[in-house]
């Protein structure tokens, strides 16, 4: 199983935590975010990761190395101190990832998801995304779930929480754009052609994107570990 994870963003709105380190190595609990991304994921079954990197990339590949602490292997596709964004990110690392379907999550996200519950085939879906209840600072939400399908409009909408699994096809189509382009409008156009599958995720799950996300975070995880 293969897996890639988004760790090239700026994490301009860190502030100086982000000044001279890339925000997938901020620490919780003395432990760097995207490596409780990768121990989920080789706890699921995960044999080689995909990371994409960008400004202090290179601090990235001397935390982690070729993943032989993890037992995982990692391969890295660098995109230098202009990130192509989410979406021009994954085109780039297309010859890495192969033809089979992938699961993709962000490394600045913090949560106790089970990798194990996505599913292991796609059909004829682009893509099956995980969505979680709206946090303060997206409280509309993005897509609609029902039935097992996200749709783009309808009520009680929910936020997604940038883990999928995801059909090479999908990013394929866009192959010839080689710019920076985000994830999100790819996912809407195919949210309105109903080519999405997706599940609810209703425990732990923070984005990382602010100082005062991180500290919510770290005060969460200390009261859980006194339990």
């Amino acid at each position: 199983m293969l897996a890639m994870i988004l760790a090239a963003g700026r994490g301009e709105r860190m502030r100086d935590l982000t000044e001279n380190q890339p925000k997938p190595l901020i620490e919780i609990a003395g432990k760097p975010l995207i490596v409780y991304q990768i121990e989920s994921l080789v706890l699921a079954g995960v044999e080689k990761i995909i990371i994409n990197t960008g400004r202090f990339g290179e601090q990235i590949r001397d935390n982690l190395g070729s993943g032989e602490n993890y037992s995982v292997k990692i391969n890295y596709s660098d995109e230098g101190d202009s990130p192509l964004e989410t979406a021009g990110g994954v085109v780039k690392a297309l010859p890495l990832l192969g033809d089979s379907a992938f699961i993709l999550t962000n490394a600045d996200i913090f949560t106790d998801f089970d990798y194990r519950t996505l599913p292991t085939q796609l059909d004829s879906a682009d893509a099956h995304l995980v969505l979680v209840n709206n946090p303060d600072h997206n409280l509309l939400g993005d897509f609609v779930l029902e039935n097992g399908r996200v749709l783009e409009t309808g009520s009680h909408k929910l936020t997604y929480s940038g883990i999928g699994y995801y059909h090479p096809k999908f990013f394929k189509r866009y192959i010839s754009n080689k710019n920076r382009f985000p994830l999100a409008p790819l996912l809407y156009k195919s949210a309105k052609d109903k080519n999405l599958s997706g599940q609810h995720y209703i425990g732990y799950w923070n984005d990382v994107g602010t100082p005062e996300r991180l500290e919510e975070i770290k005060d969460t995880y200390s009261e859980v570990s006194k339990r």
